[in-house]
């Protein structure tokens, strides 16, 4: 295997990593205007992401840096082109991160309310753009012979890309919701499993739509399994949901966003940003690489860092494994 193509894979583990991890906290943002029923729970919902939702961000972090170094001509022309809709995700991020750390400051009704719906938004944007950004990667957006992006916002929100995004917004509630059926206990703990089944009923409505649709159009030989993964696991996901078996539940939803995101990545390669306009102006992996000697610089700094940070991780989750409820949230909360 060249090196530029296991950069290509390390970049698409770096994204589906993120949308494991994040997909689940948008689903929870979106959850405390969708489940909870007061304050008290929509402070339960995010005690159940408090200790863990900036850590899940370090994976953007390391995935766009990595993009950047192992890829310059992809990073260069991908966050041209998409200026906007990446800024506004970032936007979001910032401010849900603010939200996150300013609601308790003060006990105000309106001070309190506004954060809340701050994380409302800031979730569901991001989830719904990053659909729309990897359902244009994988499509095609239109490139010149100079690598540039010739289009503009509207090239971007075509009928596959807001297909996308409204599946990954909907994919990513339901990820969040048997997150929450699995971290929550009591009324909202049943609260958050019933509605976990509509939104993975949706989810596979959009999934067979979305996927199909990939798979028609922009497939090959290599995505088409992880298309088949991706329906399996989302069904088995609705299955264990309505069993009661949480844990389960939970691990086959966070399979399923790994096998969507699979899918995306193996209909790409070995291109990393086809062009609409004529494929031979294509960025493919080849071609857009940095050099062998930056590659393998970077191969031996990822082989030394990324246990030590998916251990650390690991750690996190396992410290903060237990379930909350409302009796553990003090009244003046």
């Amino acid at each position: 295997m060249h090196l530029h193509d296991f950069w290509f894979l390390m970049i698409a583990v770096l994204w589906t990593g993120y949308f494991f991890l994040e997909g689940f906290d948008f689903g929870i943002g979106v959850l405390t205007r969708l489940l909870a029923r007061d304050r008290t729970e929509r402070r339960v919902l995010i005690n159940t992401i408090g200790p863990v939702w900036d850590g899940n961000e370090v994976w953007l972090i390391t995935a766009a840096g990595a993009t950047f170094a192992a890829f310059p001509d992809w990073y260069a022309t991908l966050f041209s082109g998409f200026y906007l809709p990446l800024l506004a995700v970032l936007v979001c991020l910032i401010v849900r991160g603010v939200a996150f750390e300013y609601r308790h400051k003060r006990p105000g009704e309106r001070w309190q309310r506004n954060w809340e719906h701050a994380i409302f938004w800031c979730s569901l944007l991001p989830a719904f753009l990053w659909g729309v950004a990897f359902a244009d990667i994988v499509r095609g957006v239109p490139i010149g012979p100079d690598k540039n992006f010739s289009g503009d916002v509207l090239d971007l929100l075509g009928p596959y890309a807001l297909l996308g995004g409204l599946f990954t917004l909907v994919l990513f509630t339901f990820h969040g919701a048997v997150f929450a059926a699995l971290k929550t206990d009591g009324d909202i703990r049943h609260r958050a499993r019933a509605q976990a089944r509509w939104y993975g009923l949706a989810a596979l409505a959009l999934a067979v739509a979305f996927l199909a649709w990939t798979q028609a159009a922009y497939g090959n030989g290599r995505s088409l399994p992880a298309t088949v993964v991706a329906v399996v696991a989302l069904l088995a996901a609705l299955a264990l949901n309505r069993a009661g078996r949480e844990g389960w539940a939970f691990a086959l939803s966070g399979v399923t966003v790994v096998a969507v995101f699979a899918t995306v990545f193996l209909a790409l390669f070995p291109d990393v940003l086809p062009s609409s306009t004529d494929p031979a102006w294509s960025l493919t992996a080849a071609g857009s690489a940095s050099s062998p000697y930056t590659l393998k610089i970077m191969t031996w700094v990822a082989g030394f860092a990324t246990p030590l940070i998916v251990g650390y991780q690991a750690w996190t989750y396992w410290v903060f494994r237990k379930r909350i409820s409302t009796r553990h949230i003090p009244a003046a909360h």
